[in-house]
């Protein structure tokens, strides 16, 4: 969630200040060994920041290309090795334009090509795109996620932290439990935010968010 990449940001943020003098790495690999950096941040701050030559596959452009190459409504809902080898092999030779084209499909998948009421009569590549062409064929494939959160332990998490937020001082194991009546689900959610980090445990069962 939200606060755990605020965490990774901190961690991160830390970790180019004491490698690398306070200046972002440019060298993708270097990008990676960054705190919370994965593949696709690392690609796209190569890609956008530096000008480089990266394939970044983000929900829009997987579905861009789903779309116009493959003819499917849907990407799978993880990202795939036949995926990540389509968008290498789109990808422009020239660093430049690679860059401008990483760029370009995902704000054609953000805008146009949506995954709800794509604007297809606004597409600059409808034409060529397989799933127009083929009469846009309704997604076949496993059934997509959805966002849910009501009573899940995200909930609760947020909840927790909440209360963490507001408080003026540490706050005891009674206010927490107030939050959510489901008492398994509820220390599962905090011990979860303890393990990342996130809340920090003190003497006498009172708890506070980390201090900076």
């Amino acid at each position: 969630g939200y606060p755990r990449r605020a965490l990774r940001l901190h961690g991160a943020a830390q970790a180019i200040t004491e490698r690398y003098g306070g200046d972002v790495p440019r060298e993708h690999a270097q990008l990676l060994s960054l705190p919370g950096i994965g593949e696709y941040t690392a690609a796209a701050v190569a890609s956008f920041a530096y000008g480089q030559r990266h394939a970044v596959l983000d929900t829009n452009v997987r579905r861009v290309f789903a779309r116009a190459v493959t003819g499917a409504q849907y990407p799978p809902n993880a990202t795939t090795a036949a995926e990540r080898k389509l968008a290498r092999a789109l990808l422009p030779e020239d660093a430049e334009t690679a860059a401008r084209w990483a760029a370009s499909s995902m704000e054609l998948g953000a805008l146009i090509c949506t995954a709800k009421n794509e604007e297809c009569t606004r597409c600059p590549i409808a034409t060529r795109c397989a799933w127009r062409l083929s009469g846009k064929p309704a997604h076949e494939g496993a059934p997509r996620r959805g966002q849910t959160y009501a009573g899940t332990d995200r909930q609760v998490r947020g909840r927790l932290l909440a209360v963490l937020r507001d408080a003026v001082g540490p706050v005891p194991q009674t206010a927490l439990d107030a939050v959510w009546d489901e008492p398994v689900q509820r220390a599962r959610a905090l011990d979860g935010l303890v393990a990342d980090g996130l809340v920090e445990p003190l003497e006498n069962g009172v708890y506070r968010l980390p201090q900076s």
